[in-house]
């Protein structure tokens, strides 16, 4: 089995959704592989409610690069898939290979992982239905429509989905969906 773990990313993806769960992903002996719409830099964000602000304010984060390009992918070649949040997910999402890739995981039941804006990749792809997901509570909408259910928890595990509802809850949903990657290794070997 491989031991690389797929992050898709594009311009507007969260800095914190994204490089807490790919640095986790390397303490546990797993290769992260960044991928986007193209094989490129893409610009990340910060994305926070300021006091006195009733909506998200967002603020450049850092660059990272994408290894591969969502159409260079073959989904067999990964152990599992995080969906990370930002604006990103809101514009990529639309991309075929991405939606591909999507439901290989789903239909395989690889471990996936999802946070904040990340579920409007998945649902989507029609792969919420039925599937229980935490969620930004602003994106509560994206899921239920697709026939998803909303939990306003900070990790839910749903078979091989876990899910946490932003950043702030990184601490809690990352380590159930690497201990799915690592229970699927030991099975491998």
């Amino acid at each position: 089995m491989s031991d690389k773990v797929l992050i898709i990313v594009g311009d507007a993806t969260e800095t914190l959704d994204t490089m807490y769960p790919y640095y986790r992903l390397q303490e546990a002996g797993f290769t992260p592989i960044v991928a986007g719409p193209e094989k490129r830099q893409f610009q990340m964000v910060l994305h926070e409610i300021k006091p006195g602000w009733e909506i998200t304010k967002e603020w450049e984060g850092y660059t990272i690069n994408a290894d591969v390009a969502f159409s260079e992918i073959d989904p067999e070649d990964y152990a599992g898939i995080l969906f990370s949040g930002g604006r990103a997910p809101e514009y990529i999402r639309y991309d075929e290979d991405l939606v591909r890739i999507t439901k290989h995981f789903f239909e395989s039941k690889k471990p996936i992982a999802s946070v904040c804006h990340g579920v409007e990749i998945p649902a989507y792809a029609d792969c919420v239905r039925g599937r229980k997901m935490a969620t930004v509570p602003k994106c509560k909408f994206d899921l239920e429509v697709c026939g998803g259910i909303f939990v306003n928890e900070s990790c839910v595990i749903d078979g091989n989905l876990v899910s946490g509802r932003t950043f702030h809850d990184n601490g809690h949903y990352v380590a159930p969906w690497i201990a799915l990657l690592e229970e699927d290794r030991k099975k491998a070997n």
